[in-house]
Protein backbone atom coordinates (compact mmCIF):
# COMPACT_ATOMS: atom_id res chain seq x y z
CA UNK A 1 0.00 0.00 0.00
CA UNK A 2 1.26 3.22 -1.00
CA UNK A 3 0.74 6.38 1.46
CA UNK A 4 0.90 9.75 -0.70
CA UNK A 5 2.73 11.78 2.14
CA UNK A 6 3.86 15.17 1.68
CA UNK A 7 7.17 14.43 4.09
CA UNK A 8 7.22 18.13 5.09
CA UNK A 9 3.85 18.91 5.74
CA UNK A 10 3.97 15.41 7.99
CA UNK A 11 6.90 16.64 9.92
CA UNK A 12 5.27 19.77 10.35
CA UNK A 13 2.20 18.92 11.87
CA UNK A 14 3.25 15.87 13.90
CA UNK A 15 6.15 17.81 15.21
CA UNK A 16 3.24 20.32 16.25
CA UNK A 17 1.08 17.50 17.38
CA UNK A 18 3.77 15.63 19.59
CA UNK A 19 4.32 18.87 21.36
CA UNK A 20 0.65 19.75 22.14
CA UNK A 21 0.13 16.10 22.91
CA UNK A 22 2.89 15.12 25.15
CA UNK A 23 2.63 18.34 27.04
CA UNK A 24 -1.37 18.36 27.73
CA UNK A 25 -2.76 21.16 29.59
CA UNK A 26 -5.28 19.76 32.50
CA UNK A 27 -7.66 21.76 34.65
CA UNK A 28 -9.88 21.47 37.44
CA UNK A 29 -13.34 21.94 37.65
CA UNK A 30 -14.35 24.17 41.05
CA UNK A 31 -16.59 21.85 43.25
CA UNK A 32 -17.08 18.67 41.12
CA UNK A 33 -13.30 18.52 41.07
CA UNK A 34 -13.39 16.54 37.22
CA UNK A 35 -10.64 16.68 35.33
CA UNK A 36 -10.91 18.64 31.82
CA UNK A 37 -8.86 19.09 28.94
CA UNK A 38 -7.96 22.65 28.84
CA UNK A 39 -5.38 23.97 26.12
CA UNK A 40 -7.17 26.29 24.13
CA UNK A 41 -6.12 29.89 26.11
CA UNK A 42 -8.69 31.36 27.52
CA UNK A 43 -7.39 34.89 26.84
CA UNK A 44 -8.07 33.95 23.14
CA UNK A 45 -11.30 32.75 24.03
CA UNK A 46 -12.58 35.54 26.15
CA UNK A 47 -11.89 37.80 23.41
CA UNK A 48 -14.01 35.65 20.76
CA UNK A 49 -16.76 35.38 23.11
CA UNK A 50 -17.00 39.22 23.48
CA UNK A 51 -16.48 40.02 19.60
CA UNK A 52 -19.57 37.47 19.62
CA UNK A 53 -21.54 39.00 21.81
CA UNK A 54 -20.90 42.57 21.09
CA UNK A 55 -22.28 41.42 17.23
CA UNK A 56 -25.16 39.50 18.63
CA UNK A 57 -26.23 42.78 20.94
CA UNK A 58 -25.93 44.95 17.57
CA UNK A 59 -28.56 42.90 15.51
CA UNK A 60 -30.64 41.16 18.00
CA UNK A 61 -33.98 43.18 19.01
CA UNK A 62 -33.85 43.45 23.05
CA UNK A 63 -35.97 44.54 25.72
CA UNK A 64 -33.64 47.44 27.18
CA UNK A 65 -35.97 48.40 30.58
CA UNK A 66 -39.28 46.78 32.33
CA UNK A 67 -39.76 44.41 35.07
CA UNK A 68 -38.56 40.90 33.15
CA UNK A 69 -35.18 43.03 32.31
CA UNK A 70 -34.86 44.22 36.06
CA UNK A 71 -35.41 40.29 37.80
CA UNK A 72 -33.07 38.93 35.22
CA UNK A 73 -30.13 41.48 36.53
CA UNK A 74 -31.27 41.43 39.98
CA UNK A 75 -31.10 37.21 39.45
CA UNK A 76 -27.55 37.79 37.69
CA UNK A 77 -26.32 39.50 40.31
CA UNK A 78 -27.07 37.86 43.51
CA UNK A 79 -25.39 34.65 41.81
CA UNK A 80 -22.61 36.38 40.60
CA UNK A 81 -21.83 37.77 44.55
CA UNK A 82 -22.49 34.03 45.55
CA UNK A 83 -20.43 32.66 43.94
CA UNK A 84 -17.62 34.89 44.06
CA UNK A 85 -18.24 34.98 48.06
CA UNK A 86 -18.23 31.00 48.31
CA UNK A 87 -14.82 30.72 46.78
CA UNK A 88 -13.77 33.48 48.77
CA UNK A 89 -14.72 32.08 51.80
CA UNK A 90 -13.28 28.39 51.21
CA UNK A 91 -10.15 30.26 50.21
CA UNK A 92 -9.90 29.38 46.18
CA UNK A 93 -9.65 31.64 43.07
CA UNK A 94 -12.79 32.83 42.41
CA UNK A 95 -13.20 31.73 38.62
CA UNK A 96 -15.07 34.61 37.93
CA UNK A 97 -12.90 36.92 39.00
CA UNK A 98 -12.28 38.55 35.80
CA UNK A 99 -15.83 38.05 33.95
CA UNK A 100 -17.29 41.56 33.09
CA UNK A 101 -21.08 40.57 33.73
CA UNK A 102 -23.44 41.81 31.50
CA UNK A 103 -26.97 40.74 31.04
CA UNK A 104 -29.69 41.04 27.88
CA UNK A 105 -33.30 40.14 27.14
CA UNK A 106 -34.29 39.35 23.92
CA UNK A 107 -37.67 39.73 22.37
CA UNK A 108 -38.52 36.54 20.76
CA UNK A 109 -41.13 34.45 22.30
CA UNK A 110 -40.47 31.23 19.79
CA UNK A 111 -36.88 30.69 21.55
CA UNK A 112 -37.36 28.71 24.90
CA UNK A 113 -33.54 29.51 25.50
CA UNK A 114 -30.89 31.38 27.81
CA UNK A 115 -27.06 31.39 26.81
CA UNK A 116 -23.64 32.25 29.08
CA UNK A 117 -20.40 33.21 26.99
CA UNK A 118 -17.46 32.61 28.48
CA UNK A 119 -16.38 36.04 30.63
CA UNK A 120 -20.34 36.32 31.39
CA UNK A 121 -22.67 37.90 28.69
CA UNK A 122 -25.87 36.38 29.31
CA UNK A 123 -28.83 36.52 27.25
CA UNK A 124 -32.26 35.39 28.08
CA UNK A 125 -34.93 35.00 25.57
CA UNK A 126 -38.84 36.20 26.55
CA UNK A 127 -40.11 32.78 25.00
CA UNK A 128 -38.37 31.10 28.10
CA UNK A 129 -39.79 33.71 30.69
CA UNK A 130 -43.33 31.53 29.79
CA UNK A 131 -41.98 28.22 30.87
CA UNK A 132 -40.44 29.19 33.54
CA UNK A 133 -43.18 31.60 35.28
CA UNK A 134 -41.25 32.84 38.29
CA UNK A 135 -37.52 34.00 40.13
CA UNK A 136 -36.98 30.45 41.51
CA UNK A 137 -37.16 28.31 38.18
CA UNK A 138 -35.07 31.42 35.99
CA UNK A 139 -32.41 31.34 38.60
CA UNK A 140 -32.31 27.79 38.19
CA UNK A 141 -31.80 28.41 34.58
CA UNK A 142 -29.61 31.34 34.78
CA UNK A 143 -27.16 29.20 37.36
CA UNK A 144 -27.27 26.48 34.86
CA UNK A 145 -25.89 29.03 32.37
CA UNK A 146 -23.54 30.78 34.52
CA UNK A 147 -22.25 27.26 35.04
CA UNK A 148 -21.03 26.60 32.18
CA UNK A 149 -18.94 29.64 31.91
CA UNK A 150 -17.82 29.05 35.31
CA UNK A 151 -17.04 25.23 34.59
CA UNK A 152 -14.88 26.67 31.38
CA UNK A 153 -16.48 24.27 29.39
CA UNK A 154 -16.47 26.60 26.38
CA UNK A 155 -12.50 26.30 26.71
CA UNK A 156 -12.70 22.17 27.12
CA UNK A 157 -14.89 21.48 23.96
CA UNK A 158 -12.58 24.14 21.91
CA UNK A 159 -9.57 22.36 23.05
CA UNK A 160 -11.63 18.91 22.39
CA UNK A 161 -11.65 20.28 19.07
CA UNK A 162 -8.50 20.89 18.62
CA UNK A 163 -7.00 17.39 19.78
CA UNK A 164 -9.62 15.59 17.31
CA UNK A 165 -8.94 17.95 14.58
CA UNK A 166 -5.30 17.23 14.59
CA UNK A 167 -5.32 13.91 15.23
CA UNK A 168 -7.71 13.61 11.58
CA UNK A 169 -4.88 15.45 10.22
CA UNK A 170 -1.98 13.35 11.45
CA UNK A 171 -4.51 10.08 9.95
CA UNK A 172 -5.53 11.72 6.77
CA UNK A 173 -1.51 12.01 6.38
CA UNK A 174 -0.37 8.56 6.99
CA UNK A 175 -3.98 7.48 5.11
CA UNK A 176 -2.72 9.03 2.02
CA UNK A 177 -5.70 11.49 2.35
CA UNK A 178 -8.46 8.58 2.45
CA UNK A 179 -10.16 10.64 5.35
CA UNK A 180 -10.49 13.76 3.39
CA UNK A 181 -11.68 11.51 0.28
CA UNK A 182 -14.28 9.90 2.32
CA UNK A 183 -16.00 12.86 4.40
CA UNK A 184 -16.06 14.21 0.18
CA UNK A 185 -17.78 10.77 -0.85
CA UNK A 186 -20.46 10.43 1.79
CA UNK A 187 -21.18 14.22 2.20
CA UNK A 188 -19.78 16.67 4.64
CA UNK A 189 -23.32 16.44 7.18
CA UNK A 190 -23.41 13.03 7.17
CA UNK A 191 -20.01 12.44 7.94
CA UNK A 192 -20.15 15.20 11.00
CA UNK A 193 -23.47 13.44 12.19
CA UNK A 194 -21.50 10.28 12.56
CA UNK A 195 -18.37 12.17 14.22
CA UNK A 196 -20.59 13.71 16.83
CA UNK A 197 -22.41 10.67 17.70
CA UNK A 198 -19.05 9.02 18.41
CA UNK A 199 -17.01 11.66 19.72
CA UNK A 200 -18.24 14.83 21.14
CA UNK A 201 -21.82 14.21 22.26
CA UNK A 202 -20.80 12.21 25.12
CA UNK A 203 -18.84 14.95 26.60
CA UNK A 204 -21.40 17.46 25.70
CA UNK A 205 -23.90 15.65 28.06
CA UNK A 206 -21.21 15.30 30.44
CA UNK A 207 -21.11 19.17 30.63
CA UNK A 208 -24.25 19.48 30.66
CA UNK A 209 -25.45 17.49 33.73
CA UNK A 210 -22.24 19.20 35.36
CA UNK A 211 -23.55 22.22 34.57
CA UNK A 212 -26.83 20.80 35.85
CA UNK A 213 -25.91 20.55 39.63
CA UNK A 214 -23.68 23.61 39.64
CA UNK A 215 -26.39 25.31 38.74
CA UNK A 216 -28.30 24.14 41.44
CA UNK A 217 -25.76 24.70 43.98
CA UNK A 218 -24.92 28.36 42.81
CA UNK A 219 -28.71 28.96 42.98
CA UNK A 220 -28.96 27.61 46.25
CA UNK A 221 -26.45 29.97 47.53
CA UNK A 222 -27.84 32.80 46.11
CA UNK A 223 -31.14 31.88 47.82
CA UNK A 224 -33.28 31.01 45.42
CA UNK A 225 -35.59 27.72 45.85
CA UNK A 226 -33.87 24.72 43.43
CA UNK A 227 -37.06 22.59 44.35
CA UNK A 228 -38.52 24.49 41.56
CA UNK A 229 -36.20 23.18 39.28
CA UNK A 230 -37.98 19.91 39.17
CA UNK A 231 -41.22 21.21 38.21
CA UNK A 232 -39.15 23.26 35.46
CA UNK A 233 -38.01 20.68 33.64
CA UNK A 234 -41.44 18.90 33.91
CA UNK A 235 -42.66 22.10 32.28
CA UNK A 236 -40.21 21.53 29.44
CA UNK A 237 -40.64 17.56 29.35
CA UNK A 238 -44.67 18.17 28.65
CA UNK A 239 -43.55 21.34 25.78
CA UNK A 240 -41.25 18.93 23.94
CA UNK A 241 -43.27 15.80 24.07
CA UNK A 242 -42.80 14.05 21.11
CA UNK A 243 -40.05 16.18 19.70
CA UNK A 244 -37.45 15.18 22.10
CA UNK A 245 -34.65 12.80 20.38
CA UNK A 246 -33.56 9.97 21.66
CA UNK A 247 -30.47 10.80 24.57
CA UNK A 248 -27.46 9.56 22.77
CA UNK A 249 -28.20 11.34 19.91
CA UNK A 250 -28.70 14.37 21.85
CA UNK A 251 -25.97 16.85 23.94
CA UNK A 252 -28.47 17.51 26.52
CA UNK A 253 -29.99 14.66 29.01
CA UNK A 254 -32.98 13.56 28.72
CA UNK A 255 -35.58 15.48 30.11
CA UNK A 256 -36.88 11.87 31.92
CA UNK A 257 -33.13 11.60 33.44
CA UNK A 258 -32.46 15.16 33.94
CA UNK A 259 -35.62 15.19 36.11
CA UNK A 260 -34.17 11.95 37.96
CA UNK A 261 -31.22 13.81 38.86
CA UNK A 262 -32.94 16.73 40.32
CA UNK A 263 -34.97 14.79 42.06
CA UNK A 264 -31.41 13.19 43.84
CA UNK A 265 -29.37 16.12 44.10
CA UNK A 266 -31.97 19.12 45.36
CA UNK A 267 -32.18 18.14 49.22
CA UNK A 268 -28.50 17.24 49.71
CA UNK A 269 -27.79 20.54 48.19
CA UNK A 270 -30.14 22.55 49.82
CA UNK A 271 -28.28 21.65 53.36
CA UNK A 272 -24.80 21.06 51.82
CA UNK A 273 -25.08 24.73 50.07
CA UNK A 274 -27.49 26.97 51.87
CA UNK A 275 -27.42 30.76 50.95
CA UNK A 276 -24.09 32.78 51.61
CA UNK A 277 -25.64 35.95 51.28
CA UNK A 278 -28.99 38.07 52.80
Amino acid sequence: MKYNINRRKFLGLFGCGCCTLMMPSCATVPITERKQLAIYPEAKINAQAQAAYANFVKKAKLITKGSQLKEIIEIGNKIEESVSAFFNKKGETDPTKNFEWEYVLVDNDKVVNAWCMPGGKIAVYTGLLKITKNKNALAVVMGHEIAHAVAKHSIERASQALTINLGTQIADIFLGGKVSQARNNVGRSTGMDIFQLGIMNPFGRKQETEADYLGLIFSSLSGYDIRESIKLWQRMAEKKKGKEPPEFMSTHPSSKNRIKNLEGWVNEIIIKYPPIIT
